[in-house]
């Protein structure tokens, strides 16, 4: 069995001495090939530390049927093992290798690098698939990049994956829901499926516990062991860490100003600044748009934003190779600490802080927290600056709050609303939900209200069964379970054509567009009031979308508007694929024809669980849990009267517990659409 301890290396330049023979210092893992690298995509290939144990992973995958493979980031694990396997002749039989990645844009990065290191076109031997797109051909592809979800959903359809030969579950050491998901279902899976093969691949994660998770042999002899773990040296240059000697107040400002700093007094080299969301990034883009002065005279500025919600031909920019004479700066989210190499990054700007997804059992709302990083995610986003030369990393704490971090991020699994996970265990099968051997075991208070929602919502019945057709259907949904059943319910109100509008709208973030000049910011706030509505958010964002059609979806007219083109396009690219969705269901697409009353009384059927009332003490409060709530700020109920009753589709926490896209609903509609809520789960003692 191959193993060791692999950890990132940082260390201070002069440490120790590059090996320039072996170090090629214009390659990158990029996955935006730079036609100017004098070497060869097989020279590079080579090149990579994963390239020398290339016989000692296919022959462990031959023996064994887990590999745990610890691989140093940049290593090229996520690129080249599935090459390796196909070269092998793992796909000859027709059968596919799939590679799983925690985020869309690693997924899609993947598989545009590894199609044109095969030398094909993207779809044909190497493809994706991530929700609501996708790009491979059922027949010829035979590496299959995709999210976990999605391989979830195939599940559904063949529960033993008998159409795959290797799966590759990329960057598990983020422990996403999913992933943990996965790994407890793999797990079930591999002891009936003989033939299929296992790799869990991570740059840092707890390799001994996944062995132990794996292995199937309980006796002591371990020549019956079925997992075995190997490392994988990366190749990581020295990395230079500088801490604050005083904590800063604003580290949004903090970025913007080391960003100066380094364009001022550093040489050549792109920056990869850290924040927590999209709308600190945009506020950072717009700061450094408005304060940066190249006095640099060699090198101009190229700024960049990078989230999830971006559309990917924006995400694609960040990774292209910066032209002469420019410096790249990408400010962006955690979706650039792995899984993806920004090409040409020497610098990173930490700002010590994540926004995470948290529930409170005790409240029953699933909120974004902003929290601050482990020390892992601190040395993996450091480790970013260390990829094509010596690089810094600059930590906007000091070296003591580092010290105090937690080690590791806590996994998803234990702090994240359940209930969609649930329903789709439940298609799949796993009738005793609370028994599934989880890598990481959930709180039972947090199953325990994610089966209550469930039976609330109608999708499983009083003996923890998926009620057919609307609890198997809402499984099947590449969304959550409010908004599942929201849609699934709209044709018998009549107005499924609102609400598919309303929905794709949602997984937009930022419709309308924020200028940095004072006059146009006046500008975009008249030109929102032209689509603002009483009702609400949702009801706002369907004028956007109405208008955006009606107006022949002109990019001339958004810009006039002050409107998102990418996003509006977007939104419909998803609301065409819901509709796909609905017409497989057998759920008419009708339209209520400006009925808004029609519109609100669906919308409260699916989100009645997130209705919050009007406090005589001035605040809202939410009908479960009773949490003390305000109405957010960029929300079009917030300079008007408050409402009695609202629903929200998310909760912020910032300063003040926030909700965010709001409908004002009337109390009769949730007495009488909720009924099957009041009567059967409260009286039930389902603790909701």
């Amino acid at each position: 069995m191959f193993s060791s301890d692999v950890k990132p290396r940082f260390l201070k330049p002069g440490e120790w001495e590059e090996d320039k023979s072996d170090i090629d210092p214009s390659f990158s893992t990029a996955f935006i090939y730079n036609p100017h690298v004098s070497l060869s995509l097989e020279q590079q290939r080579e090149r990579l530390p994963v390239f020398r144990n290339r016989n000692h992973i296919l022959y462990l995958l031959e023996k064994f049927q887990t590999l745990v493979l610890v691989g140093e980031t940049g290593c090229g694990k996520s690129t080249q093992v599935p090459q390796y396997l196909l070269e092998a002749g793992w796909g000859d039989d027709g059968k596919i290798i799939g590679v799983t990645e925690p985020r869309r844009v690693a997924a899609t990065t993947l598989a545009m690098r590894v199609a044109e290191e095969k030398g094909s076109l993207l779809g044909q031997t190497v493809g994706y698939s991530i929700r609501f797109d996708d790009s491979f051909d059922p027949v010829h592809t035979k590496i299959k990049y995709m999210t976990e979800g999605i391989l979830l959903r195939e599940m559904m359809a063949d529960p033993l994956l008998r159409n795959y030969c290797v799966i590759m579950l990329d960057e598990v050491h983020e422990r996403t829901l999913y992933t943990d998901i996965m790994m407890g279902l793999l797990k079930k899976i591999l002891r009936k499926q003989k033939n299929l093969k296992l790799v869990v691949a991570s740059a840092t994660v707890d390799a001994e516990h996944l062995y132990n998770f794996f292995n199937n042999n309980t006796s002591k002899d371990t020549t019956k062991d079925t997992a075995v773990i190997m490392s994988v040296e990366g190749r990581l240059y020295p990395v230079d860490i500088h801490y604050v000697k005083e904590p800063m107040p604003d580290y949004v400002k903090g970025v913007v100003d080391t960003v100066t700093v380094i364009h001022e007094h550093e040489p050549s080299g792109d920056v990869l600044a850290f924040l927590t969301g999209q709308e600190e990034v945009d506020r950072a883009v717009s700061l450094l748009k408005e304060q940066i002065v190249d006095d640099n005279a060699n090198l101009k500025l190229l700024i960049l934003p990078m989230y999830g919600s971006l559309p990917n031909a924006e995400q694609l920019k960040v990774f292209r190779s910066t032209p002469r004479g420019l410096r790249k700066i990408v400010i962006a989210t955690n979706i650039a600490e792995t899984s993806v190499t920004i090409p040409g990054i020497v610098y990173v700007i930490d700002c010590g802080f994540v926004k995470l997804r948290w529930f409170n059992p005790e409240t029953h709302t699933d909120s974004l927290v902003v929290v601050p990083v482990s020390q892992a995610s601190a040395d993996q986003r450091a480790g970013r600056a260390g990829r094509v030369r010596s690089g810094k990393a600059y930590r906007l704490y000091s070296e003591a709050d580092f010290n105090a971090l937690s080690a590791v991020t806590p996994p998803e699994m234990q702090r994240t609303e359940l209930a969609m996970a649930m329903l789709q265990l439940k298609a799949l099968g796993i009738d005793n939900v609370l028994r599934f051997n989880f890598p990481s075991p959930p709180p039972a208070r947090n199953l325990h209200s994610a089966l209550g929602l469930l039976y609330a919502l109608g999708a499983i019945d009083y003996e923890g069964q998926l009620t057919k057709p609307l609890g198997i259907n809402m499984a099947e949904f590449p969304l959550s379970s409010l908004y599942s059943k929201a849609l699934l319910i709209s044709g018998e109100f009549g107005c499924s054509a609102e609400i598919l509008s309303i929905i794709a709208m949602l997984q937009v973030q930022n419709v309308f567009t924020k200028p940095s000049s004072g006059q146009n910011i006046v500008k975009a706030r008249i030109a929102k009031r032209r689509f603002e509505v009483r009702e609400g958010d949702l009801l706002t964002l369907l004028n956007v979308y109405v208008s955006y059609v009606k107006h022949g979806m002109s990019q001339d007219w958004c810009k006039k508007y002050f409107l998102n083109y990418k996003g509006l396009q977007r939104a419909q690219e998803i609301r065409i694929q819901m509709s796909q969705l609905l017409k497989r269901f057998n759920v008419p697409i009708i339209s209520c024809e400006g009925d808004t009353e029609k519109v609100c009384r669906c919308i409260t059927a699916g989100l009645f669980p997130n209705a919050a009332y009007l406090h005589y003490s001035g605040v809202y409060r939410t009908v479960r849990g009773d949490q003390e709530l305000y109405i957010h700020p960029t929300s079009v109920l917030y300079t008007l009267e408050q409402p009695k009753w609202l629903l929200f589709c998310e909760i912020l926490h910032t300063n003040r517990v926030y909700m965010k896209e709001l409908t004002v609903v009337n109390p009769s509609w949730l007495e009488e659409l909720a009924s099957h809520f009041y009567e059967k789960v409260v009286d039930k003692d389902y603790s909701l």
